[in-house]
């Protein structure tokens, strides 16, 4: 039975909500920007209450617009956390993104051995994670200390706030994919870890229950809400049902990829992580996370036209008198795990050509990446999200990384993502048309790519341990 989906995705920028009928077609969407406080380097955060709100105004918006719905889901942003009190639901602490790293000194302090956090979770132990924010919040917010003194405290990813403000009844629960970016979630059992909760002194009883991402959550004005994941993890199901031969980039404000495996390694450099898990489905995945991706293009200038940067990316591999770019811009994700290293040109060049840099250090990390996949030779190259938009960006992927890539004309694969899955991931909703991108030969890139690894290699050599 088709039916008609809401799916919001609460974003670092916006908060989006559409109505797809039973074929997939839009029948109306709404937005709402929302802001960001930065101070200084490491911190990041949102307005919780105004997250909540978004939510629920741009569902108020798209519901007056369209036909009832049958089914409502959410996505949200990973590893981004917050403390609220579980009776009035009134929030504690700003939600502090998944880009804040104020919380390094902390992990240091309480995280077990990196083998125990991997063996664990499928993680590294990075102060990106949920786990050292959320201590930081008990140690340093009095109202986070007090509620916990009261028994009124609950704590966990934004997805479970957003649910328990937001729904009737006010469910306290966490989905799976939200659950494991925490770095207080067990991969195997699919449950809190006790040996980590323990650690790092967040008490589980704060913490929300783990149901699976399809689940009865709750009502969204009156649409029942049956489907909760992260935003990276829905993106993928834009393209239809995972596929083992394809590598998903989603190159937004960050850049992501993820590997679909039939099962995890016993240990990666990338991140070993579940895509989906439901009563009948547990979709398993390699991820490999490139921190400064859209958002390291404000060490150019503070806002950058499209056409800027389609202007730089075209010049990708075409020249060999570029600076190179250190992207350390929120830290270097997988595989280097390097939480923080001061981001810098080597070599001299105008505004245009440290644009053009910047987008190339992108690529580059993304390269590092791939290479951890085992099979990633044999596999295509599927991206989408804000910068792929930049044909050039995708030219020099083919080019450097030697595979075909394909770019969607999806240019909102959260939000489609998210209502295939709510819908069941039927088999006649149309999937976007896609742009292919063939390795093209005479590129400067991959030899470039040679040079910035021993200068990035060099440059982390430096650091303090």
């Amino acid at each position: 039975m088709s039916r008609t989906v809401l799916a919001i995705d609460q974003g670092g920028q916006s908060t989006r909500a559409c109505l797809f009928d039973g074929r997939g077609n839009l029948l109306a969407a709404a937005r709402r920007s929302i802001s960001t406080r930065r101070d200084g380097q490491l911190r990041v955060e949102h307005d919780p209450d105004e997250l909540a709100d978004s939510v629920d105004s741009v569902c108020r918006e798209v519901l007056a617009n369209g036909p009832d719905a049958d089914v409502a889901a959410l996505a949200t942003q990973r590893s981004s956390v917050v403390c609220w009190d579980r009776i009035t639901g009134e929030a504690l602490s700003p939600v502090l993104s998944w880009q804040d790293r104020r919380a390094g000194d902390l992990l240091a302090r309480y995280a077990p051995s990196g083998e125990v956090i991997a063996d664990i979770t499928g993680l590294v132990a990075s102060p990106h994670y949920g786990a050292s924010k959320l201590r930081w919040c008990l140690e340093n917010l009095p109202a986070v200390a007090r509620a916990a003194g009261d028994g009124r405290l609950a704590l966990g990813p934004v997805a479970s706030f957003l649910l328990f403000r937001n729904l009737a009844g006010s469910p306290l629960v966490c989905d799976p994919v939200n659950a494991s970016r925490t770095l207080l979630w067990n991969v195997s059992s699919g449950d809190w870890s006790t040996q980590l909760t323990t650690a790092f002194g967040v008490p589980k009883q704060f913490l929300p229950v783990c149901v699976g991402n399809r689940a009865a959550f709750g009502t969204l004005q009156s649409v029942p809400l049956e489907v909760c994941t992260g935003d990276q993890a829905a993106a993928v199901f834009a393209h239809g049902q995972l596929q083992t031969n394809r590598v998903y980039i989603n190159i937004g404000t960050g850049a992501f990829l993820l590997a679909p495996v039939d099962a995890l390694p016993a240990s990666s450099q990338l991140l070993r992580s579940v895509a989906w898990v439901d009563d009948s489905q547990r979709s398993v995945v390699l991820e490999g996370t490139v921190n400064g991706a859209a958002s390291a293009l404000s060490v150019v200038q503070p806002s950058t036209a499209t056409g800027d940067i389609d202007s730089a990316a075209a010049s990708l591999g075409n020249a060999d008198d570029l600076p190179f770019f250190l992207n350390g811009v929120s830290g270097i994700g997988s595989p280097h795990w390097v939480a923080h290293m001061p981001s810098r040109f080597i070599g001299e060049g105008d505004k245009a050509a440290q644009l053009t840099a910047v987008l190339e250090s992108i690529l580059f990390l993304l390269q590092d990446n791939l290479v951890e996949i085992p099979d990633w030779e044999q596999r295509e190259i599927i991206v989408s999200g804000g910068l792929a938009r930049a044909d050039g960006l995708c030219q020099g992927l083919a080019d450097l990384s030697g595979r075909v890539v394909w770019r969607s004309a999806q240019a909102e694969a959260t939000i489609s993502g998210l209502a295939r899955l709510a819908a069941g991931l039927p088999g006649n909703w149309p999937i976007a048309e896609s742009q292919r991108f063939n390795p093209q030969p005479g590129s400067k890139l991959p030899n470039r790519y040679r040079q910035w690894q021993r200068l990035l290699t060099e440059e982390i050599a430096t650091l303090p341990l």
